[in-house]
């Protein structure tokens, strides 16, 4: 298999002369290859413009197409989709590019790309989510296109990307996702002729764990640095979130986030100020109290009554737990006397219980679940009528649950992370920065275990490359207009510094 996965690799990325069309044609043309055994129609190019709400006008070329990966032979191994937004340079300046992918695993870049950061945006903000909404799209004021060309794309499974045999299982684990997702960069990059061009990744929840594994493979494997990434509500470590009951670190990590829930119950906003004191506490008196065990009775009254006030639950109920609350209790028992239950992803967005009386109730998660058929529905629109690149034999995948539960995590007896990659792709390349974004209210990749993992890389010469930045909201803190325009600046802070960075040669400088 990894012998496969190799060949593909070098195939992919170029290895092979380009035919002589595909060396001549244009950066918006598709390729000009054989289309033997692909199932995915060819590449659809349409001209589009936006007009964004403060009247600013952008002018666009959008690609719907799939990039083909074949073996030495030739034969067709898979179809990987994807959506180019691209806009012409300025002064004969190359304009950046910026790959977008999402998490899961077993997520299409759906979220992204009409989510947060395309040029189009599907509405989904307030308390709640129905699965019955409109899907029509609006334009997105906190679009990065004026800042950067974006291209998203969707791993094997997902979307409308597909192995060539129907069995997408050898390309669903880390090493194997990581290698093929790298190449498929490499080989947009070559057959649109933007080597180049200053590249970026943004990479949301396992996107942005996949984030460091790919630009190390891009540096190393396949000869491409990016300039800098942004890593969306990512896992950086497994461990850290995988803890048992036992292990107080896991409660440690949460509870600022159950703070900021409790914050936003009360109408205020998390901020950096209302949250030190709960970051304080965490990882003071509260871990402190978590490792005396749960049969000391004073340890135990001390941690009642100050997670009780953090957190606004029943003291009743945290004395129950011994102060150590799990994610399922704050979503059912923060709003339990109306009946409705708390997203994991952001808990200001909630549902009805299915079952309110009982002691213990299996529910949806009123995000992550009820956005599901409003963003399948909308992607497959803008497929078919806007990019006209319609795909009427394949079923859409936004969230494929057969990705997720066969998916191979090539770690042996430690769980998986992505820190040590994230360390070395820094400190090979002193020109690179990275954002890592979360929203204060996600219970599901906490903010605070980025934030303790940061502090313990080293700063890699000054300012430091690696920032953390916490937004009002959840895993999907992009939803919210504030914390989608205050993202957009931090990111396009950080193009800009990487991009001068580049050009006046700062890393061999601090060196």
């Amino acid at each position: 298999m990894r012998r496969t996965l190799c060949a593909l690799t070098a195939l992919l990325i170029g290895l092979a002369p380009l035919h002589a069309q595909e060396a001549r044609r244009g950066p918006d043309r598709p390729p000009v290859e054989s289309r033997e055994g692909r199932k995915l129609p060819a590449d659809s190019v349409t001209q589009q413009s936006i007009t964004l709400p403060d009247g600013k006008r952008l002018d666009f070329t959008a690609t719907a197409g799939s990039l083909p990966l074949v073996d030495e032979a030739g034969k067709l191994q898979a179809e990987i989709a994807y959506i180019a937004y691209t806009r012409p340079g300025e002064n004969g300046q190359e304009r950046p590019v910026t790959f977008a992918i999402n998490g899961g695993p077993g997520a299409a870049s759906a979220y992204l790309n009409i989510g947060a950061i395309g040029p189009w945006r599907l509405p989904a903000d307030g308390p709640s989510i129905s699965p019955s909404q409109g899907v029509a799209l609006v334009p997105n004021d906190g679009t990065w296109l004026d800042v950067t060309d974006l291209v998203f794309i969707d791993p094997v499974g997902t979307g409308y990307s597909r192995a060539a045999d129907g069995d997408g299982k050898s390309y669903w684990n880390v090493e194997s996702d990581s290698s093929v997702l790298a190449a498929a960069i490499a080989r947009y990059l070559r057959t649109n002729d933007r080597m180049a061009s200053p590249k970026f990744y943004v990479g949301e929840s396992y996107g942005g764990f996949r984030g460091p594994l790919i630009a190390a493979k891009l540096q190393e494997d396949v000869g491409v640095g990016l300039s800098g990434m942004v890593l969306l509500s990512p896992v950086l470590d497994f461990a850290w979130l995988q803890q048992p009951r036992a292990n107080p670190l896991g409660h440690v990590l949460r509870l600022p986030s159950f703070a900021a829930a409790a914050l936003e119950r009360s109408g205020r906003t998390p901020t950096p100020e209302l949250m030190r004191d709960a970051e304080g506490y965490a990882t003071g008196p509260y871990l402190a109290d978590l490792l005396k065990g749960p049969n000391d009775a004073q340890a135990v009254a001390r941690l009642t009554e100050r997670v009780a006030a953090l957190t606004g639950l029943d003291p009743a109920l945290v004395r129950q737990q011994a102060g150590r609350v799990s994610t399922g209790s704050v979503q059912r028992e923060a709003d339990r006397t109306s009946g409705r239950v708390a997203s994991a992803y952001d808990t200001a967005v909630t549902g009805w219980d299915p079952d309110p009386t009982a002691p213990h109730s299996g529910f949806d998660d009123p995000l992550l679940t009820a956005l599901q058929a409003p963003l399948t529905s909308a992607m497959i629109d803008l497929y078919a009528k806007r990019l006209n690149w319609r795909v009427p034999n394949l079923r859409y995948e936004l969230l494929n649950g057969a990705v997720n539960r066969s998916w191979g995590w090539n770690s042996g007896r430690s769980a998986p992370e992505a820190l040590g990659q994230l360390r070395g792709v820094l400190a090979l390349d002193g020109n690179m920065r990275v954002l890592v974004a979360h929203g204060y209210t996600d219970l599901v990749t906490p903010y605070f275990a980025s934030k303790l993992l940061i502090d313990q890389i080293p700063a890699y010469g000054q300012p430091p490359r690696l920032t953390l930045a916490v937004y009002p909201g959840g895993h999907m803190f992009y939803s919210r207009a504030d914390s989608r325009a205050a993202f957009k600046r931090d990111a396009a802070a950080l193009f800009s510094a990487a991009v001068k960075a580049r050009e006046a040669g700062e890393g061999r400088a601090s060196r």
